[in-house]
């Protein structure tokens, strides 16, 4: 009884994990023949980057497929001074902004294959289903293989 609570607490609690260095992205995704999905995000104040995480990049749906078939990225620009990144992470995600979303559109998500080419884009809140969101997800990416 005891593993089966254990497994259902750990269940409710695991999820993806978002990389924030676009460079370790590359490299895991080339190791594991992975995608790698990159968001750009205002995590507190961009109210459909805020509607994207909850409503598509949070749920069970997305990242079970994550799990399996990509590497995150998320490239936050939060506002609020108790929110602010080091240093180190906005200039990381100033480099990959300059390279990926010079035009600073948020929510901004990118799937991007291990060289670095873009597959598809979402340019704003993606207004679908988790699970029709990673269905084009799986489509682009069998397609290219």
């Amino acid at each position: 009884m005891k593993l089966l609570f254990i497994l259902f607490i750990t269940g409710l609690f695991s999820s993806v994990t978002w990389l924030g260095n676009f460079n370790d992205a590359t490299a895991e995704a080339a190791k594991t023949h992975k995608y790698i999905l990159v968001n750009f995000s205002g995590s507190d104040w961009c109210g459909p980057c805020i509607r994207e995480r909850k409503e598509i990049l949070e749920t069970a749906t997305f990242e079970n497929f994550a799990s399996d078939h990509l590497v995150l990225v998320r490239a936050d620009f939060p506002r609020q001074k108790k929110n602010l990144l080091s240093k180190e992470q906005t200039k990381l995600n100033e480099q990959l902004a300059d390279k990926y979303n010079p035009d600073g559109k948020f929510p901004y998500t990118l799937l991007i294959d291990e060289h670095g080419k873009v597959l598809k884009y979402w340019d704003g809140f993606p207004n679908e289903s988790p699970e029709k969101f990673v269905a084009q997800i799986n489509e682009i990416t069998n397609a290219a293989n």
